[in-house]
């Protein structure tokens, strides 16, 4: 158990992603069967580094699914890192290049290997590399990443220009593509929220 919440600690970085399991998953996004699934057969996935590709709209539930098989890996006693590229390139800025080569070959010790968000971060040339880095080097290692992001699959199979491609043709050959095209659950989330407050600040005092 202790082992277990070092693991978790050191894997989920965000609290808030402590949170996203599948005793909290409400039922409404008939693709989290997928992440069961992966969930389930996550031996074969790894023994075949068999990645996902998560991507559609803003607030579709990609980081839900994400974070519910990390949690569910991680209660098993595998050692997954979810974590996104804003985060990583903070890490980096300042590393001597020993240090930043040390900190990337450290994404390796992973089974699992989870980025969030792919694309939000800035696309300045040092970005870009250090990136291709991170990327390569889990390609390299033969072990499965999980990526997600809000790119549409036509823009990451026809990226821009040399540098999005060499990180996007890694990804796409590792990872299973599977679109999110349902609806906006973080739209909805925070109307609930929204009327919660309303409701709140509308009743009478006893």
């Amino acid at each position: 158990m202790e082992r277990i919440k070092r693991r978790k600690a050191q894997g989920l970085q965000d609290r808030y992603l402590y949170d996203y399991t599948f005793a909290n998953d409400n039922g409404q996004n008939p693709l989290m069967e997928k992440a069961r699934a992966y969930v389930e057969n996550w031996k074969e996935a790894y023994k075949n580094n068999t990645g996902l590709l998560l991507f559609g709209d803003v607030g579709t539930g990609k980081s839900f699914f994400a974070g519910c098989i990390a949690n569910a890996l991680l209660d098993r006693d595998v050692p997954v890192l979810m974590t996104n590229f804003p985060t990583i390139l903070n890490r980096l800025t300042g590393m001597f290049s020993e240090d930043r080569a040390e900190f990337i070959a450290s994404f390796d010790e992973y089974d699992l290997l989870i980025i969030d968000d792919l694309g939000v971060e800035r696309s300045t040339e040092y970005a870009m590399e250090q990136m291709f880095f991170v990327i390569d080097s889990r390609y390299r290692s033969r072990r499965p990443m999980i990526i997600t992001t809000n790119l549409k699959l036509a823009e990451l199979k026809n990226p821009p220009d040399l540098a999005h491609a060499r990180i996007y043709d890694r990804i796409l050959e590792r990872c299973a593509p599977i679109l999110f095209a349902g609806k906006n659950f973080r739209e909805e989330n925070a109307g609930a929220t929204r009327q919660a407050a309303k409701d709140l600040v509308n009743r009478k005092s006893d």
